[in-house]
């Protein structure tokens, strides 16, 4: 360990999903899909749709109960919350403030990052810092969507529409008690180059309004991806971000027990982990399940990972994410 700087690690996850399960049979009743079209070129087969009026903030909240819980400590003692989100509860304030009133704990930082698909893994990253440094013990890590009130459910929406799913997940950053084990490295990374190919393009402060009937009307308060530019983008830059976590460890892949995808696309992360020599064995998926649930994915893999006993102590887990920004970015955890 260099210098004096403490290790972090993840003491505890915790996760929340809504009832109400949304399969591709359902969606082919509103628009012109196929459970067949779905399943093969994304891997999914349900989603998961929250009811009205729940918000980001509640499916956080209801994860971050459950870690708090299982990391043996009270709210209060919570230092920070980091909330990692693009379904945004209001425009502002922050969903961080939010869920900080939830549990009650007034005075505690709060921080909003609107990173999508890696924002969870940026949150990590920067409690990591805080903890190393000594200015912070314990900090919550928020990721949570909800996509199924921002999805054109019609047919020019259809290839979006169908990838994601609501959810929420969470877990407790704190310092570990032996500095062999936690969180070894993190690795961030962005290309705001590539920004157009996963956005939406309004409400916008651009305009003034922000919205009219008229953006309504041309379609672009809806996501808009291109769908071949992501693909290519993320089998070069997965790849390049594993290596840099196992390079900057001197750990080889097959060292490696776990690798942990964002869930965007189960072709991406199968056509990485066998371009990589990773066995299908090693990689955990629930795209199946969830859909892409943007934020919450990462948590809820690990989540599903430990309450089974697949993660055990002292297992190298390799985590690594690829979304709209474009950014990407890896972590490598002994367990």
């Amino acid at each position: 360990m260099r210098g004096n700087m403490r290790r972090s690690k993840i003491l505890s996850t915790g996760r929340c999903l809504p009832e109400r399960v949304v399969t591709n049979h359902d969606l082919a009743k509103v628009m012109n899909t196929n459970d067949k079209w779905v399943q093969e070129r994304t891997g999914i087969v349900e989603r998961r749709y929250a009811e009205e009026d729940v918000g980001a903030s509640d499916l956080g909240y209801e994860a971050a109960i459950i870690a708090i819980e299982r990391a043996g400590i009270k709210p209060e003692e919570l230092d920070m919350i980091i909330f990692g989100t693009l379904s945004y509860d209001h425009v502002f304030p922050g969903s961080s403030c939010i869920l900080q009133e939830k549990l009650g704990i007034p005075g505690v930082a709060t921080l909003d990052v609107r990173n999508q698909c890696t924002g969870f893994m940026y949150g990590v990253a920067i409690a990591d810092q805080f903890i190393k440094t000594g200015m912070y013990d314990h900090v919550l890590v928020v990721g949570a969507e909800i996509h199924s009130a921002g999805m054109e459910l019609t047919d020019s929406g259809r290839n979006v529409s169908v990838i994601f799913g609501d959810g929420g997940g969470a877990a407790i950053v704190g310092v570990s008690d032996d500095d062999n084990r936690g969180i070894l490295s993190t690795h961030l990374h962005a290309d705001g180059r590539g920004f157009k190919s996963l956005w939406i393009e309004a409400d916008s402060c651009r305009k003034k309004p922000r919205i009219t009937h008229q953006m309504l009307d041309a379609g672009i308060v809806w996501p808009n991806m291109n769908g071949g530019k992501v693909f290519k983008n993320a089998v070069t830059r997965l790849p390049e971000v594993i290596n840099e976590a196992l390079d900057a460890n001197d750990i080889k892949i097959d060292e490696v027990d776990h690798l942990v995808f964002h869930q965007a696309n189960m072709r991406i992360n199968q056509y990485v982990a066998h371009k990589m020599g990773v066995p299908e064995e090693k990689v955990w998926h629930n795209i199946q399940r969830y859909g892409n649930t943007t934020a919450a994915t990462i948590p809820l893999c690990l989540d599903e990972m430990l309450e089974a006993g697949v993660i055990k102590d002292n297992d190298i887990v390799l985590i690594a994410a690829f979304g709209a920004g474009f950014t990407w970015a890896s972590i490598l955890v002994r367990w």
